[in-house]
């Protein structure tokens, strides 16, 4: 199972901090120009949402909302489960498993401080990942 902490995994990479009142259009510039998928609002220092390139798709291109007035406040996804640094990448990839998202915002005492996806399990780790999420499946299905 994976390891490694949270903080280790965004401890090098670029993110982007926006407000709800940053506008669509300037959230997608930084995340391009960040090379990101995805923006981490915030608002009086904590954790106020996420905005994902899968938002910019479904949220606002297919919505037919114009990105250079729409702000982040009107298309973000709100209720938003961040997870502490300290914890181990396997915490975020169950946590993503079990509410079906991609995204986990990584803070230090609620302040965000980085991005997971799930893309950061690749390799070993996703491959123990998906065994021991096969395997609660089957003690699931024998204990049913």
């Amino acid at each position: 199972m994976p390891t490694r902490t949270l903080q280790s995994i965004v401890s090098q990479r670029p993110l982007v901090v926006g407000l709800p009142s940053m506008t669509v259009y300037e959230a997608a510039v930084a995340m391009r120009e960040k090379g990101v998928g995805s923006v981490v609002i915030e608002h009086d220092g904590q954790l106020a949402g996420i905005f994902t390139e899968r938002d910019l798709l479904n949220r606002v291109v297919a919505a037919g909302k114009d990105p250079a007035i729409t702000p982040l406040a009107d298309v973000m996804t709100c209720d938003v489960l961040g997870m502490e640094g300290d914890k181990p990448l396997s915490h975020a990839l169950h946590l993503m498993h079990q509410h079906a998202f991609r995204h986990v915002p990584v803070l230090q005492q609620g302040r965000p401080i980085g991005m997971v996806s799930a893309r950061d399990a690749l390799g070993i780790e996703w491959r123990d990942f998906q065994r021991e999420i096969k395997l609660a499946d089957d003690i699931a299905e024998i204990l049913a």
